[in-house]
């Protein structure tokens, strides 16, 4: 039931982040007005966590950016039944190398309680990429479960549309026998839409899968 349960959740929200690139595409693009201050971006990524001898979930993951201003939401992110709210500032550097960094400074409530200081992290050359995130959660019920939580990804394009690469990370949202799990990935993209199935500890122990649909607008 509680897988049953996570994947209905994971269908209904790809559906709605479908229906709304749909509605996106479909508009027709305004003139631009270069009088005018940068709009917000946002950006919603529902990831599918299919987890060996554990339960499986959903995680919802949104952000919106201004100008230098980063706000973030997270769901089942650090915890299980667990949410945070973000708040960053954006640095960027570069056009041949482009490099991007936001510190960030979180709240987190539900099962887990704590502060956390955080980041993001980009950096990309042609068709390589670089990215990281990370934060440190200082539990206020329990200082001895604070803990350093990690996601990385080293990606090649060789196509506009395909990515493929290697991905590692540290979490306590869910338990294996690894305290860093590593695997690879390999992610389509079309328009403002992007899928992305990721395998964990292949080799190592019981995989965990991944299935990751995300979307900017």
């Amino acid at each position: 039931m509680a897988v049953a349960r996570s994947f209905a959740i994971f269908a209904i929200a790809a559906m709605l982040v479908s229906t709304a690139v749909s509605q996106t595409l479909g508009q027709p693009s305004a003139e631009v007005d270069v009088n005018r201050a940068p709009a917000w971006e946002f950006s919603a990524l529902v990831s599918g966590f299919i987890v060996p001898d554990d339960q499986s979930y959903a995680s919802p993951l949104f952000t919106a950016d201004h100008q230098h201003l980063h706000l973030e939401g997270r769901y089942n992110y650090e915890d299980q039944r667990t949410g945070s709210a973000w708040a960053g500032y954006n640095f960027s550097l570069g056009s041949t190398v482009e490099l991007e960094v936001t510190p960030m400074l979180g709240g987190v409530f539900g099962r887990t309680n704590g502060i956390a200081p955080g980041y993001r992290f980009s950096l990309g050359y042609k068709k390589i990429a670089l990215s990281s995130e990370g934060e440190y959660v200082f539990d206020t019920g329990n200082h001895h479960d604070s803990f350093f939580y990690t996601w990385n990804e080293l990606t090649y394009s060789p196509l506009e549309w395909l990515h493929a690469g290697l991905v590692a990370q540290r979490t306590r949202a869910y338990q294996t026998s690894l305290d860093i799990q590593r695997g690879f990935l390999v992610g389509v993209s079309h328009g403002r839409l992007d899928f992305t199935t990721y395998v964990f500890n292949l080799g190592w122990t019981d995989p965990t899968c991944v299935l990751a649909l995300g979307m900017r607008f």
